[in-house]
């Protein structure tokens, strides 16, 4: 990949990234980072479509995102756009793209739920030294849920779920704060969704999971926030989560209703609807597989993206 500047946007089900970087030596760095809370599954997401008015939502900020990579004076080739679950599973999630290209010259990839997980690996492996042992690999994203199990060198089994937050929140969060039979319910829900996972992790047992950003970087900006900890989470690439302070801050989180939830210090008010809901998702997965370790990497798809164009490896992926 040639020297020069790339925007990398990815539009997931809840939030739309933009990640202005500069390709130098093989190496990228980050000029700017946008994100904007479009919610494109909200209201129809069950249904299979993208209301009107997430239409609405999702093409002016393409457009206002647009001015943004042409005030970096970034060339059209220069763009990659990915969209995910909610443009996937759409009935008029084409038509969509083709608005947004219409609109504001925005080329939109939609790619599967594979090539999602894929990318989220390598933008993992970009944050953070995975190691050799088999970890687990998380992503939860509104539309779906990616399940990697990795090490620092390979995948060894990979899965895209259509079970992310906004489909959990709409089908179990009927009351705030949620209710215990609800969490019951998603629970029993997750053990049939989740088969394909417990087998792999039968084969290749890891015992770190590691949660890619989302509702797991704003549960690291609540621990520092609680413990009043002088640290600049995102001048670094990951961190270490405590386990027992999840436990702690997982009864915190599902006994509050929203407005008490927002006024918890720390929390991303991108993220005070579903983080219920990942929540319960995340200590499923903590509990039924007895993870030893929680690590959070602050980079995803969208850095996986760069990592691979930096190593000139996109090509590798089709996309």
């Amino acid at each position: 990949m040639k020297e020069g500047k790339y925007a990398v946007l990815d539009l997931g089900t809840n939030t739309f990234n933009l990640l202005i970087t500069e390709i130098k030596q093989s190496k990228y760095h980050i000029l700017e980072h946008l994100r904007a809370s479009v919610k494109i599954g909200a209201g129809g997401i069950q249904n299979n479509i993208i209301t009107e008015d997430a239409c609405g939502r999702a093409i002016q900020t393409l457009i206002d995102f647009k001015k943004v990579i042409d005030s970096h004076r970034i060339d059209e080739n220069n763009v990659t756009a990915i969209a995910t679950s909610a443009f996937r599973n759409a009935k008029n999630g084409e038509k969509l793209a083709t608005a947004i290209y219409e609109t504001s010259g925005i080329k939109v990839q939609i790619i599967q739920g594979e090539k999602e997980a894929e990318l989220i690996f390598y933008g993992v492996k970009a944050a953070l030294n995975i190691g050799f042992e088999p970890s687990l690999l998380m992503d939860i994203g509104g539309g779906s849920v990616e399940f990697i199990i990795c090490n620092n060198d390979k995948i060894f089994w990979k899965q895209s779920f259509e079970i992310g937050a906004q489909r959990l929140f709409d089908k179990y969060q009927t009351t705030d704060p949620i209710l215990q039979s609800s969490i019951v319910e998603m629970q029993q829900y997750l053990s049939l969704a989740l088969k394909p996972l417990k087998e792999a992790i039968e084969i290749y047992h890891p015992k770190v999971l590691i949660g890619s950003s989302g509702s797991f970087d704003t549960l690291c900006e609540i621990f520092i926030a609680d413990h009043q900890l002088e640290i600049d989470l995102y001048h670094g690439t990951e961190y270490d989560l405590p386990l027992h302070y999840f436990g702690e801050i997982f009864y915190k989180i599902i006994t509050k209703n929203v407005d008490q939830r927002r006024s918890i210090k720390g929390m991303s008010p991108m993220r005070v609807d579903m983080i219920v809901v990942a929540c319960v998702m995340m200590d499923y997965i903590i509990q039924t597989f007895f993870m030893q370790r929680l690590r959070v990497s602050f980079y995803s798809l969208k850095e996986g993206v760069m990592y691979l164009m930096a190593h000139d490896k996109i090509d590798e992926l089709k996309l």
